[in-house]
């Protein structure tokens, strides 16, 4: 994972560049999102941290890139066979759900990643950790940029729905779950 976090942007940004040829919503929406909100989830909210070398804070200086190259690799495979709107959204949804949902498990495992949310808080496994979060973060963001890709989308209205409603979402989910919004760093019991 440490390797790939370096190695992979740098393979895949310029590759999915290429590939998306010049399609900001395919390209670039993934990136944005995967500074915009790890960044406020690391440094202003404190709700995650990243244990790397590299840091701004609590956050990793690439990481956009990260994110945001691979999801855009996997956002063209998936659009070069799902065309539809509303197919391309279910499919991105769960495809990035499953991925994204994994690679975060495994990177709480490896200590690469440190989510300080409710289940964590009540001394749960990774996997419950990642599922009070990931559904919307990364299965929501998937629904809004396979719309949006799939619909031809100005990629700043992307951005922005991406940025909403899977937060929004979230916060509602964990109102219900938790009673709290779920954007404060939880305290350990």
């Amino acid at each position: 994972m440490r390797i790939y976090a370096w190695l992979g942007p740098l393979i895949l940004a310029p590759l999915t560049f290429y590939l998306w040829r010049g399609d900001l919503t395919g390209w670039l929406v993934p990136i944005l999102w995967a500074y915009i909100v790890p960044g406020i989830g690391t440094n202003v909210l404190e709700v995650w941290e990243f244990d790397t070398r590299l840091r701004l804070g609590r956050f990793r200086p690439h990481h956009g890139f990260v994110f945001g190259s691979a999801t855009a690799m996997i956002g063209w495979v998936v659009h070069r066979y799902v065309h539809a709107p509303v197919a391309s959204a279910i499919t991105m949804a769960v495809v990035l759900g499953a991925i994204n949902f994994a690679y975060d498990v495994k990177a709480l495992q490896a200590g690469i990643l440190r989510v300080y949310n409710q289940p964590w808080s009540e001394g749960r496994n990774e996997i419950e950790i990642a599922l009070d979060y990931a559904p919307w973060f990364f299965g929501g963001f998937g629904a809004i940029y396979g719309y949006g890709v799939a619909a031809g989308s100005h990629w700043l209205v992307v951005l922005a729905f991406a940025l909403v409603i899977p937060t929004a979402g979230y916060i509602v989910q964990s109102l219900v779950l938790h009673g709290h919004t779920g954007l404060r760093r939880c305290q350990s019991a």
